[in-house]
């Protein structure tokens, strides 16, 4: 190998293939081009799923003309005149009506016998890839810029050295030239100790008349050193060395996330499947982005108690209303175990709205006076319709804390757009 050969840098082409020899970087660019169409897809399959498909892959399906390529053709060009036989109703000039029917498919036309159509182009997105649509552009609200939580961990570059492996990017040329002149130094060194005995010896015989025989010899020998000095390659790929850099962890502020949700009476089946998509979701969101965050479950009727994930989305005792005992033990958590400036404190509740008349402003007055100082955000949830007493007691909180926000679920389908409202990345944190 010469030693021109020897310089040149490896590209490294990943051919493996996925699923069903389906090219990955063609997924990818596929995916990109019809970001947004397929972002809307999936708001509209949640509403659809029941709470334990909610983190399942799904089937999209995308219009036909939404993912037509353009093309290049030759037209024919010139002034053309066709003539179409059984032609009895129509003449040059004539305005044809637009064809009534159709609707929203990805048909063309009415249905006929003989007809054409297309079909929506239908794929299929991963699990992971449905999730990362899912939560696209959403981030827990941050008020105070000084305490960040990183949506990834958050890591910085530090150097530390040089590696004889790593990408192109990363070569280090003057170190690697610097490693090849050593190594051409020691290799050789013997060889070219030799070769100044032999120089030495070849002039000696020269000098005192010596045979022809033994010159030719001495001069063969001198050739042959001199030829091992050149097999010695100029740069090698053990002489390459490129930068190291290592990741280290930076400190990052730390989040609580407190989930309350109302198991009264008046929450029927219905209004707890929408409470718990809504948690679900919210639990989802906070695992996938964010990794110190504790998550705290709390349910409530006419007690409060801290209860594990699973007893939180599956446990099935009732009773009445008094929904100031769970604002009372998140309270009481919070000031026991996480008081301090590291801790990110966040609130999610869900109920109906219905509670007990009297305890409805003891609601508002531990929101305002206990809660809301301490949190970073806060976010009521009502799964009905009705204005209950609670809504107007928390619609007063509202107006005077920026950092509380309350919406209404009344049907599955507006479960996504609610989420998002709640927890969009703002501008400033994006």
């Amino acid at each position: 190998m010469s030693s021109t050969d020897r310089t040149q840098l490896h590209q490294v082409i990943d051919r493996r293939l996925a699923g069903k020899n389906k090219s990955i970087g063609n997924r990818e660019r596929f995916l990109r081009r019809y970001r947004d169409q397929i972002k809307e897809a999936v708001r509209k399959a949640v509403g659809d799923r029941g709470i334990r498909d909610i983190e399942q892959g799904a089937d999209i399906s995308l219009p036909r003309r939404d993912v037509s390529e353009p093309t290049f053709h030759h037209a024919p060009g010139g002034t053309r005149e066709m003539v179409h036989p059984g032609n009895q109703e129509y003449v040059r000039g004539d305005r044809i009506p637009r064809p009534q029917g159709g609707g929203a498919g990805g048909g063309r036309g009415n249905a006929s016998p003989d007809g054409e159509g297309e079909d929506d182009f239908t794929f299929r997105i991963s699990r992971e890839e449905f999730m990362n649509y899912f939560f696209d552009d959403l981030a827990l609200p941050r008020l105070i810029r000084t305490q960040l939580l990183a949506d990834v961990p958050e890591w910085k570059l530090r150097r530390a050295g040089y590696v004889s492996e790593g990408n192109p990017t990363s070569l280090h040329v003057v170190r690697s030239m610097r490693v090849g002149l050593a190594r051409r130094i020691a290799m050789g060194g013997e060889p070219r100790r030799e070769l100044r005995q032999a120089e030495e010896a070849l002039a000696r015989l020269q000098e005192a008349g010596a045979a022809p025989d033994e010159i030719a010899r001495a001069e063969a020998e001198v050739a042959a050193l001199r030829e091992r000095l050149k097999r010695v390659p100029f740069l090698d790929p053990f002489d390459l060395r490129f930068r190291n850099r290592v990741r280290e962890p930076m400190p990052s502020s730390k989040a609580v996330m407190f989930c309350l949700m109302d198991v009264s009476g008046s929450m029927d089946e219905a209004r707890k499947d929408l409470a718990k998509r809504f948690f679900i979701l919210l639990y989802l969101f906070l695992t996938r982005h964010y990794e110190k965050t504790e998550v705290v479950f709390i349910r409530h009727h006419t007690q409060a108690a801290e209860v594990t994930e699973d007893e939180f989305f599956h446990a099935t005792e009732s009773g009445g209303t008094v929904v100031s005992s769970a604002l009372a033990l998140m309270n009481d958590i919070v000031r026991a175990r996480y008081m301090g400036s590291e801790w990110n404190i966040y609130g999610a509740q869900a109920s109906d709205g219905d509670n007990w008349q009297q305890d409805s402003s003891k609601c508002r007055e531990l929101l305002e006076n206990r809660i809301l100082p301490l949190v970073r955000y806060y976010a009521y949830v009502q799964v009905a319709d009705e204005d209950q007493n609670l809504w107007e007691e928390y619609t007063r909180v509202k107006e005077a804390n920026p950092h509380f926000a309350m919406q209404k679920i009344c049907t599955p389908a507006q479960i996504f757009p609610v989420f998002r409202d709640l927890f969009k990345k703002s501008p400033a944190a994006a």
